[in-house]
């Protein structure tokens, strides 16, 4: 996975294999940083209660694809062995888009510095 910043968007892409855990069509998700809310290294609270569709989940060792909840449509790409990055959305079809990466403070100051 790689994370970009534009001048104004952050772009998710996913690999091959990622776009397949994931069951995304998209190659790269495009954030316009004027939708960002708010960007944190927290892992957010999951639960049974959350559906899948469509996505991959497999208890500790990955959660990835499209999640609803109470609170709306979330992107999920967790593994285990990696820091999380939390982007709490307005005005995007995703309320929230979660992910695990290397380095997530470094993006959290990042992201924080262009919004």
């Amino acid at each position: 996975m790689k994370l970009n910043l534009t001048d104004d968007t952050l772009q998710v892409e996913l690999n091959l294999w990622e776009q397949f855990w994931a069951v995304s069509f998209k190659k790269i998700l495009t954030i316009p940083l004027s939708h960002i809310v708010q960007v944190s290294p927290a892992e957010p609270t999951s639960n049974w209660a959350q559906v899948r569709a469509p996505g991959t989940f497999l208890p500790g060792v990955i959660k990835a694809g499209t999640y609803y909840n109470s609170e709306g449509k979330e992107f999920w790409y967790a593994t285990p062995g990696k820091d999380y990055l939390t982007v709490e959305l307005r005005d995007e079809p995703f309320k929230r888009i979660v992910l695990t990466i290397d380095n997530a403070w470094d993006w959290v100051n990042r992201i924080q510095g262009e919004i």
